[in-house]
């Protein structure tokens, strides 16, 4: 049963470990505008060609990929209580992923957040988990879907899809 949105319901919370977790996305999202306003950032995701965001264009890039699959907020925890890093979006045929705020970055916490959506997606019965498309430039993003098991599938007009058969 491969199918891209289940009709299992998205849990609020994922837990991953404990200091590390997935919030369903709540339409709270104002905070998620600097991530994106960070050309880097802006870079990875959408290429180097593309704008920097505003609100609105934060606003439309969460409906399309709340409207996509489950999205959530990474959150890590920070004294006692846990503050949003960064945001997935998990489906069968696309796992965008960010890790918003750069301190976070490169500590294992992608790597971490993929493979809670693996054992969810084997829970839901998927067949394969796919990526739609790493930049040829991600080396970050290109190594961590391969520590998780993910292989090269295709070529793309700017790098690679990726799959990983369950």
């Amino acid at each position: 049963m491969n199918m891209d949105i289940s009709s299992e319901k998205q849990p609020s919370i994922l837990p991953i470990d404990k200091e590390l977790r997935l919030r369903k996305f709540d339409w709270n999202y104002d905070f998620a505008l600097e991530w994106y306003r960070d050309r880097e950032t802006v870079d990875m995701v959408d290429g180097k060609t593309s704008s920097i965001y505003d609100l609105e264009k934060l606003k439309r890039m969460y409906t399309f990929l709340n409207n996509k699959g489950e999205l959530y907020f990474i959150e890590v925890k920070m004294k006692d209580q846990f503050i949003p890093i960064g945001d997935v979006t998990f489906s069968a045929k696309d796992i965008p992923i960010v890790i918003g705020d750069k301190s976070y970055r490169g500590k294992g916490i992608g790597l971490k957040v993929i493979k809670a959506l693996i054992e969810r997606a084997r829970y839901l019965e998927f067949t394969s988990l796919q990526v739609n498309e790493i930049y040829s430039y991600n080396t970050a993003s290109k190594r961590m879907f391969e520590k998780a098991g993910f292989k090269v599938h295709e070529r793309r007009e700017h790098g690679f899809s990726y799959i990983l058969y369950l």
